[in-house]
């Protein structure tokens, strides 16, 4: 069941139309990411929905009720949506304990103190931060004010939990570990959350569900594998992964019900459709690519152009004829450069692409 819907929106910042025509269903217990570039528009759909925007045009409705329409004038207030936002800053208040931080949103719903009490102290545990509670912000590392926010927004247990790239001013260590968290807060709370971010591995490793911004526009909503594995444009594809997909230029004829393609990784067959003879772009994944010190049957030979360690993966860029490729390693491997190397690849890992328009005309098997 969708309980937040965009239909056609539209916003203008003066002349500049940053979001085109967006149309969205977020389903009840989803934790859906917005995932772009900066610029996109991600952020500007996320404040149009918790109501510190206005739509330009288009339809915006939470749980059922229309909270906006930009043709009639609908506009309802932020507090009259039942959502919670955690913005970027942690925008706590420094003259106040944690527990009066945290406490502030029940206050003003006039809760009985016990009952007040004994909310904060949960949402407190839940972030892990119990023993916290009567220290002051300034007192805190920017993790723990991080997850102090968090709380404050998870104590008035709402339906809908808005987060505006919450975790970008931590260090790598702690963005992991409050991915941990606020994955556990998900499964825990069975809460609707939308999260914005332009980090892939955050959108991966967290949502259900992701919806790819590019231009102020949605290109497409797929579960982390699907977005992953089947990038429905050349563009969706070039942006997700990291390192960057290997993309080789190929020519396709149609021949007994395959779309047979030639190019520097050889003859390849594919099922496909709706597509045209013509040019097309193969999408080979740099993990997909196995390396071997010695020739065999169907391996392509190339030259090793570098090799960077990173410690739990090696990353191999690979030199074949005038065109480069880049492969990826699990651990540490060695190779000499300038050596000669063999590859082979499965052929359903690959993804392919029409040049022309751009689109996925045959998705990889696995």
């Amino acid at each position: 069941m969708s309980i937040i819907q965009l239909s056609n929106v539209n916003q203008y910042f003066d002349k500049n139309h940053v979001l085109k025509q967006i149309n969205l269903e977020v389903e009840e217990g989803d934790f859906m990411t917005f995932l772009g570039p900066s610029g996109c528009g991600k952020t500007t759909t996320l404040r149009i929905i918790a109501g510190l925007e206005k739509p330009e045009s288009g339809i915006v409705t939470i749980q059922g009720k229309i909270v906006d329409h930009g043709e009639m004038h609908v506009h309802a207030a932020p507090s009259a949506r039942g959502l919670s936002l955690v913005f970027q800053s942690y925008a706590l208040w420094p003259h106040m304990t944690i527990f009066d931080n945290v406490s502030f949103g029940l206050e003003v719903k006039k809760i009985p103190k016990a009952e007040i009490r004994k909310k904060v102290e949960l949402a407190l545990e839940k972030m892990r931060i119990r023993d916290l509670i009567d220290r002051y912000p300034s007192e805190l590392s920017g993790g723990q004010q991080q997850r102090v926010a968090i709380a404050r927004a998870i104590v008035t247990e709402p339906k809908i939990l808005l987060l505006d790239e919450p975790l970008s001013n931590l260090d790598a260590k702690l963005r992991i570990e409050m991915r941990t968290e606020l994955k556990r807060l998900h499964r825990d709370m069975k809460t609707t959350i939308i999260y914005v971010t332009h980090d892939q591995v955050e959108a991966l490793t967290m949502s259900t569900k992701i919806a790819l911004f590019f231009d102020g526009k949605i290109v497409q909503v797929d579960t982390p594998r699907g977005l992953y594995r089947n990038p429905g444009t050349l563009q969706a594809a070039d942006f997700i992964g990291n390192p960057s997909i290997n993309l080789i230029e190929a020519r396709s004829v149609e021949a007994e019900g395959m779309l047979r393609t030639t190019s520097s990784l050889g003859q390849l067959d594919f099922f496909y459709e709706g597509h045209q003879s013509g040019e097309v772009v193969l999408a080979l994944k740099p993990e997909d690519i196995h390396i071997s010190r010695l020739p065999s049957e169907g391996a392509i030979p190339c030259q090793v152009y570098s090799v960077l360690p990173a410690g739990s993966e090696t990353l191999i860029q690979l030199q074949q004829g005038d065109r480069g490729l880049l492969a990826k390693t699990i651990g540490e491997v060695d190779y000499e450069m300038d050596s000669t190397v063999w590859i082979s690849f499965p052929a359903d890992k690959i993804n392919v692409y029409d040049k022309l328009s751009e689109k996925l005309i045959s998705k990889n098997r696995i």
